[in-house]
């Protein structure tokens, strides 16, 4: 009887293991994290412009060479701006604005060309 208890316990563990096999994203700048597969994006609306950070699976991954834009929908008034590499894992879009219940929708191209779509409601 023994073994049969320690088998189920011993799978349901490695199926707990494997299912949080990856970190948990989490703002390291004080924005709002989305994971998109093991590709992190953190959106920081600042004054006069939105940041948006990239990690890998909670690496840091160099902005250079990522391209990609922003569309920020604040009520009926929506408007595109271009992600642009700002150093480090920082992306910025300089002069997009995002009130609270904005809805941003980011879409990047990696250096390897993996389009990441993410959408971020401001709260």
């Amino acid at each position: 009887m023994k073994r049969s208890i320690s088998f189920p316990l011993a799978a349901a563990a490695l199926v707990l293991s494997t299912a949080h096999g990856h970190g948990t994203p989490t703002p390291n700048h004080g924005g709002i994290v989305q994971a998109v597969g093991e590709t992190w994006l953190e959106l920081v609306p600042c004054s006069g412009k939105i940041e948006l950070y990239v990690e890998d699976d909670g690496d840091p991954m160099p902005s250079a060479g990522v391209t990609g834009h922003l569309s920020v929908q604040n009520g009926a008034a929506k408007a595109d701006y271009p992600l642009k590499p700002a150093g480090g894992n920082k992306l910025e879009a300089v002069g997009a604005q995002a009130a609270k219940g904005a809805r941003v929708t980011a879409v990047l191209i990696l250096a390897d060309k993996t389009k990441v779509p993410a959408t971020f409601v401001v709260h």
